[in-house]
């Protein structure tokens, strides 16, 4: 009798070439390795040292994401000359080798967790690989997905990687969302619940009511963030909506063989008693929209609490880490969030830059026909070219335009800052993107995570604001 296995091991398993039984290491075969244009260059220099070729090129995908400009589609709209270099680089990279590119001048380009998946690169049961943490993205369709640091040349000729094995963890949401609270809500409560260490060495496996009632575009903003909690990757089962959401992409299997791959993703989802290292279960009931204070994504409380003292934690580590978090951010322990003052909003990223995450961001600035302003900067950004044509043709770049925000072209933008798009030191900014660590969003940036709501929201009152006063009509 085979034993009971969880979704991430029946993965692991089926991609397992050997193991090393002296270091317990396994060799992986890879399914899909997506390089970006931060550091790619490097394993293309180690192949032409070696003389090595690339062992399977249809399997590899460039996609030059963070330094693209938002303010142009264009190499010349990329101010930084290294950094325009690096983008070019990619391109001639990819054409050497023989590599699917989605250059700048592509309507498909955009960031790599976001572009995957809408061209079906990204599958159920695949092991995905990217040169970038926010990898776990990948796992809201049932796939294995993980960021890697420099083991990218010896992917690129091997189409293997040895790893460690990793533990696993189900964290399941019950009930029903409330009005008002998102995917990235709760997500953020999750994080808050684990620690930003807490999911380390694991593999998460997010289950529940509550989680198959989310979209596909919600499950990948539950699985991008992930990785701030420590793990090595988050995974959803796949089910009906993903095989639907799947269906007829550029990537995905056709006739007979999609029949096939259709009766394989129904064999992943996790044994009714598989166990589990560790599980964690939430009442999605009691779940509010979250902003995040320090400098973690745990570091959070609902849009209506207020920041908390030090002085109330027992840890002596954690109270000093909130101390330093609290200086740079400048806050008081005690303060309510939806009195601080906001100098700008980010809507966008890998975390929130698909068509549903500017959709929900729209409806608040339209809410009840108000043709409501923002008071601050406020910068959108999709995620991908295929996002920002649905947009537009939805009408929605209008919507934000019209209310003092800045529509711009595709790419990581401000979630990192690398292509200029910078928030100043000492200023605050309420954002989308999934770190808030120290400087993320430039030197002495303070970063604010919300939902894409809570976002457009802020933007408008100029301060940490509450969705639902929007949606009940009191703003």
């Amino acid at each position: 009798m085979l034993q009971s296995r969880s979704m991430f091991q029946k993965i692991w398993d089926n991609h397992t070439v050997t193991k090393d039984e002296h270091s317990g290491e396994v060799l992986l075969f890879v399914d899909r390795l997506i390089l970006t244009d931060t550091s790619s260059f490097h394993a293309f220099d180690h192949l032409r040292a070696e003389g090595y070729k690339v062992r399977h090129p249809k399997k590899i995908f460039g996609e030059p994401d963070h330094f693209a400009a938002s303010r142009g589609p264009t190499l010349a709209d990329i101010a930084d000359d290294e950094r325009r270099e690096l983008v070019s680089a990619l391109g001639e990279n990819c054409a050497e080798f023989g590599l699917t590119h989605f250059g700048l001048s592509d309507p498909r380009m955009g960031i790599s967790h976001v572009v995957a998946p809408e061209q079906g690169i990204t599958l159920p049961g695949l092991f995905l690989l990217c040169g970038d943490s926010h990898t776990s993205t990948h796992g809201a369709l049932g796939a294995l997905a993980f960021g890697i640091g420099g083991q990218t040349g010896h992917i690129m000729a091997t189409q293997c990687i040895w790893q460690r094995p990793l533990k696993n963890m189900r964290v399941s949401v019950e009930g029903v969302r409330a009005p008002g609270v998102a995917a990235k809500d709760v997500i953020l409560a999750i994080i808050n619940r684990l620690g930003p260490a807490g999911g380390f060495g694991h593999v998460v496996e997010y289950a529940g009511a509550a989680i198959r009632a989310m979209s596909v575009e919600e499950r990948l903003t539950v699985c991008n963030m992930s990785i701030e909690a420590g793990a090595r990757s988050g995974m959803i089962a796949p089910d009906d909506t993903t095989i639907a959401y799947v269906k007829g992409r550029p990537w995905a299997p056709k006739d007979a063989e999609w029949d096939k791959a259709v009766a394989y993703w129904k064999t992943l989802p996790s044994d009714a008693d598989a166990r589990f290292d560790h599980e964690l279960t939430l009442d999605a009931a009691t779940l509010s929209p979250m902003v995040s204070w320090g400098n973690t994504a745990a570091d959070v409380v609902p849009v209506t609490g207020r920041v908390p003292d030090p002085a109330n934690e027992p840890n002596a580590d954690r109270r000093r880490s909130m101390e330093r978090a609290l200086d740079y951010m400048g806050l008081k322990a005690g303060a309510a969030l939806q009195d601080m003052a906001v100098d700008q909003v980010f809507i966008g990223s890998c975390t929130n830059g698909r068509i549903e995450d500017l959709r929900a961001a729209a409806a608040v600035v339209t809410g009840q026909g108000k043709g409501r302003k923002a008071k601050i900067p406020a910068l959108v950004v999709p995620g991908s070219g295929l996002v920002k044509a649905q947009a537009e043709r939805e009408g929605l770049h209008r919507i934000f335009i019209d209310a003092g925000f800045t529509w711009g072209h595709p790419g990581c933008s401000m979630c990192v800052g690398t292509n200029g798009d910078t928030v100043a030191a000492g200023k605050r900014c309420v954002s989308t993107s999934n770190r808030n660590f120290v400087g993320r969003q430039g030197a002495g940036s303070r970063t604010h995570l919300a939902s894409p709501a809570t976002a457009a929201a802020s933007a408008l009152t100029g301060r940490v604001t509450d969705v639902r006063d929007f949606m009940q009509g009191g703003l």
